[in-house]
Order: structure tokens, then C-alpha cells, then sequence
């Protein structure tokens, strides 16, 4: 039984959950608020202090609860984060997880075990370590192979395409520099593409008419790149400055979509001269 109230976060977007588990720790002692998704355990963050976070890895999308705990962490700096996973065979994700909070405990915990992780992590908390921040621009220069690997991986059903004249190596290249190229972009601040990233987008849009792409392959392609650089941003944002992810994602969609119409532009004024 804990001494004195302790005040838990709890994070869950399952409501039998979140009726079933906070009853339970507040019958131990402790004095639980309870949020649905991040924008309330964000907001509860703000306006009052925590002795312990318990959040679900995934609220609503995988890897939220990194996001709470974030918050959390550069909020309340003293405050113990706990994070609840349903994934206990994916050993070198749990290892990762390890890294960024003070524990975690596989679901369903049992109420003893998340009991004493509680109070055994109260008795050593201290001031977490804060890494420095990271902008979007280095995040996207810092993991260029693994977004073009990703972006290989998803556009390998288009590679092989008979009509296609592109090989593997080729798209990795391609996707390396465009991911460098995309992340110069957003670090410019500047809402209007540089001259160069027009004509990188160009030559892009009439070498994949050359190499067999249609208007609306340049469009998938377009696609699967955004998902694999957001999947990177979501993946690191623990460690991301968030005062300026949602300007600087404001500036990557508008670039994005600027360099797809450039290339389709040029795909298009190719294919009607051929």
C-alpha cells in the first residue's frame, strides 16, 4: 500500500480499460486521471502535475503514446513514464521502448506487477536527461537510407512491371537524393521550391516517362515517399523539437506537392512531343 496519494496519468483508448484500471490503482491508493488520446493526456499535462505516467504504446495510432510521453518527459521531468504494450515478442522494439521510459510492462499487466513498478521506480526517480531536440530536416538527413529503403520496399510492385526500365539500385539512388534534396528543402523555411528543386523535379518527372511510368504511377510514387518519410518523423518523435513540427510538415506536404506537379508537368510535356 502506498504511503500517500500518488498522483497516476493513465493513457488508454480502450474505455473498458479505462474504466477497470484506474478503479483498481485508486482502491492501492493512488490518485489516477485518466485520458481517451493525446490531445486530453496533453492538455492534463498542462494543467496539473503527475508522480507517474501509464500510457498505451498505441492510442488511436502506433507509437502515440511516445508522444504523450514525450510531453511528459519535458513537462514534468521528474515525473515516472510507463509505457503499457500488447507486442511482447517484438524483442528489439521492447529494447527501444526501454531506452526512452523508465519501464515498460507487457498487457495485460497484472495489477501487482504494475503496482510495484510503480512504487520501485517512485523510490529512484530522478530528472530525466533530455537529448537535444531534433528539427525535421535532421531527422530526414539523419535516416536517408532507411526512408529509401522503405520507399524501395513499398515501390518494388511497380519495379516489376515489365514495361519498367528501372532498376533497384537505380530507385535507391533516386530516393537517397530526393530525401536529401526534400530535406534541404524544409530546412530553406521558405514556402516557394528552390530553383534547383524545380529542376531536380523535371528531370525527374521526364526520365520516369523514359523509364516507363504513367502520369498516375508518378502520383503512387509521390504517395509512397510521403508515407515513408512521415513513418520516419512518427518513429522519432520523442526525440523531435515539437514547437515546430507541425510549420515544418506544413512546409514538407507543400513541397511534396510542388515537386509532384512539377514532375508531372514534365512527364506529360514529354509524352506529347513523343
Amino acid at each position: 500500500m502506498v504511503a500517500h496519494q500518488v498522483r497516476v496519468l493513465f493513457v488508454d483508448d480502450e474505455p473498458a480499460i479505462r474504466m477497470s484500471l484506474p478503479a483498481i490503482l485508486r482502491m492501492h491508493g493512488f490518485d489516477v486521471t485518466s485520458a481517451s488520446d493525446v490531445g486530453e493526456a496533453v492538455q492534463a499535462i498542462a494543467s496539473q502535475p503527475f508522480d507517474v505516467l501509464i500510457s498505451d504504446l498505441n492510442i488511436g495510432s502506433p507509437g502515440d503514446g511516445f508522444t504523450v510521453v514525450s510531453a511528459m518527459r519535458r513537462t514534468q521531468p521528474t515525473c515516472v513514464t510507463l509505457i503499457l504494450t500488447g507486442y511482447p515478442a517484438f524483442e528489439t522494439a521492447l529494447q527501444a521502448i526501454r531506452s526512452q521510459v523508465d519501464d515498460y510492462l507487457i498487457k495485460p499487466a497484472g495489477v501487482n506487477e504494475l503496482v510495484t513498478a510503480i512504487e520501485d521506480k517512485l523510490r529512484d526517480r530522478r530528472p530525466h536527461q533530455l537529448e537535444k531536440l531534433k528539427r525535421v530536416p535532421q531527422i530526414l538527413q539523419e535516416n536517408v537510407a532507411q526512408i529509401s529503403e522503405r520507399i524501395l520496399h513499398s515501390a518494388r510492385h511497380i519495379l516489376q512491371l515489365p514495361r519498367i526500365h528501372l532498376t533497384e539500385q537505380e530507385c535507391r539512388r533516386n530516393a537517397e537524393q530526393f530525401v536529401r534534396a526534400l530535406a534541404m528543402e524544409v530546412a530553406s523555411g521558405s514556402a516557394e521550391l528552390m530553383p534547383e528543386m524545380l529542376e531536380l523535379a523535371r528531370q525527374h518527372g521526364q526520365a520516369r516517362f523514359r523509364q516507363g511510368y504513367s502520369a498516375p504511377m508518378l502520383v503512387e510514387e509521390n504517395r509512397l515517399i510521403c508515407a515513408a518519410v512521415l513513418d520516419c518523423i512518427h518513429q522519432n518523435l520523442l526525440g523531435t523539437d515539437l514547437s515546430q513540427l507541425l510549420p515544418e510538415l506544413k512546409l514538407l506536404s507543400n513541397a511534396l506537392f510542388s515537386l509532384l506537379r512539377e514532375a508531372v508537368n514534365a512527364h506529360t510535356e514529354v509524352a506529347q512531343v513523343a
